[in-house]
């Protein structure tokens, strides 16, 4: 079924080509300019020789005309979206800007969502505008909060990371608007904090890593510039092979063949698993192509550069948003999940988990249906990823330590738990790919909800231990990718102070420096 697109019609004949709607190709082909644009950046306008201003305004002109050959018209919403939220901060103030600006941007995605769903396009894949809306929303809501936390809140309320991340001064529009609709990110993101983009373009990120990992200044090494060519490369490798995965294996494994009449009374049980595993990991690839290459345009530009590991090698993964091998090796529910959408999983963590007063789990999976859309699909997986997360917690914590002394049991049990994580997480996020109840309900009941029911069954079985100290009763109920992105809360914190104030600039060398010890 072909697909109209409001953006350019420009390459409409290499879209004929290769047999792919023309909005696809424009979405690869603006982010492999992007690319390109970001060597530019990073060679011809870099810190060291172009202002910040200039560096801002080039970065957010590029950024819309991008959005504008992809989406058409469509792209003012990222200006209106972006407009109208820098507007409630300035007249409502610090105290309370985090609210109604969380409840506008969301608002405003999800009215957007719903008219591009049921009133354009119902359930086609294509690169439609609410996709860079999403983003934006999350630089949005997290930017508000985290000038609540600054220029509001004590410092001794704030956890470390929010501490770290806290705004002590409101950006300018210039600022706001380029750290929202910048070329780097405004097609794919991923989301970064509002410190980390702002050091990046003042030039000094690299200054402060590199006082970081030595644990004090060393001006022998802050005028040269860490080369991301080898990460960008290996990135760049990496989207290749997706591509190609994707467009000579997914199409001939759909998922919906998993509810097809004919496989459905033919099939074997385990052939029917089977298929229903190799046909939601041939669906994953297409993310790793489009988060692999927006991580790739980040780190080009000079983006991304997170230190040194303990060998001295550069580590570029500042905002990556997934580890491909740990996905796709997971053996349990919290390990799939640490390691997918990590900046995503990071905004939930902090604007919604952390500051929730009451049920913040439950609260956390609705915010993340919500953001993702309005298919009904997405609530069935997510409803159904509590029961899995739940029941997968439970049986980690009480059978796990019986297989783990002897290292032949040991990967038995890993073994064993690698393939019922995949079947499972392949089980959840089937409704997220086929959008409707219908198809996803024929799924289900197909599979006569078998794992819905084993995983009530375990729950019933196995309870969720409670933890011995008290304190740690908050943990049982953290999200599986709490704990994780605790660490990474940290790692991921900013490097500068953006004014004269209580916190200096060696305070927050000496934060990070401390967070990278851990």
């Amino acid at each position: 079924m072909a697909t109209s697109t409001t953006g350019s019609t420009l390459l409409q004949p290499l879209s004929n080509a290769v047999r792919l709607p023309v909005d696809q190709v424009n979405f690869v082909v603006c982010q492999l300019f992007a690319l390109l644009a970001a060597v530019w950046f990073r060679t011809y306008l870099h810190s060291s020789k172009t202002s910040p201003f200039i560096r801002h305004v080039v970065a957010t002109l590029l950024g819309l005309y991008l959005a504008l050959f992809c989406f058409g018209w469509y792209a003012l919403h990222f200006v209106i979206q972006s407009g109208i939220s820098y507007y409630i901060m300035i007249i409502i103030g610090v105290e309370n800007m985090h609210k109604y600006c969380f409840v506008f941007a969301l608002g405003y995605l999800t009215v957007c969502q719903i008219t591009r769903v049921y009133i354009f396009d119902y359930g086609q894949y294509s690169a439609d505008f609410s996709g860079p809306m999403m983003i934006i929303t999350q630089k949005i809501t997290s930017l508000a909060f985290e000038i609540h936390d600054g220029m509001f809140r004590k410092n001794e309320d704030l956890t470390p990371s929010q501490r770290c991340l806290a705004v002590r001064r409101m950006p300018s529009l210039l600022e706001y608007l380029s750290y929202n609709c910048n070329f780097m990110g405004i097609l794919a993101g991923p989301l970064c904090s509002y410190k980390d983009y702002i050091t990046f373009i003042e030039g000094r990120s690299y200054q402060l890593q590199q006082s970081e990992a030595n644990g004090k200044e060393d001006t022998k090494y802050e005028q040269t510039d860490p080369s991301p060519n080898i990460a960008v490369a290996q990135k760049l490798l990496i989207c290749g092979l997706s591509l190609l995965f994707h467009m000579t294996i997914t199409e001939t494994l759909p998922v919906e063949y998993n509810i097809d009449d004919n496989f459905r009374a033919t099939a074997s049980w385990p052939i029917r698993f089977f298929y229903l595993y190799v046909s939601l990991m041939a669906a994953r690839p297409k993310y790793y192509f489009a988060w692999t290459l927006a991580d790739a345009i980040n780190n080009a530009a000079g983006f991304g550069f997170r230190g040194y590991d303990k060998n001295g090698v550069t580590r570029w993964d500042l905002i990556s948003n997934l580890r491909i091998q740990q996905i796709e090796f997971s053996t349990s529910f919290k390990m799939f999940l640490d390691n997918w959408n990590i900046q995503t999983a990071l905004w939930l963590k902090r604007v919604c988990y952390e500051r929730a007063t009451f049920s913040p789990t439950i609260q956390t999976f609705i915010l993340s249906a919500i953001w993702h859309g309005v298919y009904p699909g997405y609530y069935l997986t997510f409803l159904t990823g509590v029961l899995m997360t739940l029941a997968a917690r439970a049986i980690r914590n009480n059978i796990r330590h019986y297989f783990v002394d002897s290292p032949a049991v040991k990967l038995c049990y890993d073994i064993v738990t690698w393939m019922a994580t995949q079947v499972a997480i392949s089980y959840t996020v089937v409704p997220f790919v086929l959008l409707s109840v219908k198809p996803s309900i024929t799924f289900y009941s197909s599979c006569y909800f078998c794992l819905h029911i084993a995983s009530i069954l375990v729950l019933l079985v196995f309870p969720l231990k409670r933890t011995q100290k008290g304190s740690k009763r908050h943990e049982n109920v953290q999200p599986v990718w709490s704990k994780k992105l605790e660490e990474e809360n940290l790692l991921q914190k900013n490097s500068y102070s953006t004014t004269n104030n209580s916190f200096s600039q060696k305070q927050e060398i000496t934060c990070r420096y401390q967070a990278l010890k851990q």
